[in-house]
């Protein structure tokens, strides 16, 4: 089944964080082949939440949630390979929904997530862009 998990960034054992930046690693940099600089220096700000789902030892999907003032941004949203299609991404976000609450919100979706995101109440805004080689377009909610 699992369990959800929610810390802020100073609430992380260091147990924790290692397992949600593997699981990132693996996801974006390993198998999307994007390197790019996975440690931002944001992850372990107090105003940072992180949910990540966890039914036994391995992480298997987790997302972050960043304080930009007018707007939270959901970012770093991956499920492990071995967790595609078994509901784990919509379970973290309808739990970021519920803790965003009605305050407003953004995200940075690949093109071919968005209709995950469009579930929660998130619309396309602007033209598509490309990061790190893959198409991607900004969502609000």
């Amino acid at each position: 089944m699992g369990v959800l998990h929610v810390a802020s960034g100073p609430e992380l054992t260091a147990g924790d964080l290692y397992d949600l930046l593997r699981l990132r690693v693996d996801v974006f940099v390993v198998e999307q082949e994007c390197p790019y600089p996975e440690l931002d220096g944001r992850d372990l700000l107090p105003s940072t939440v992180h949910l990540w789902w966890r039914p036994d030892s391995a992480v298997l999907g987790c997302l972050r949630l960043l304080d930009e003032g007018d707007a939270v941004r959901v970012g770093r949203v991956c499920t492990a390979a071995s967790a595609r299609g078994t509901g784990v991404g919509a379970k973290l976000m309808a739990a970021a929904v519920d803790r965003i609450g009605d305050r407003p919100s953004v995200l940075g979706a690949q093109v071919q997530a968005q209709g995950l995101y469009a579930r929660f109440g998130y619309t396309p805004v602007g033209e598509s862009y490309v990061e790190d080689g893959i198409p991607h377009i900004e969502m609000r909610r």
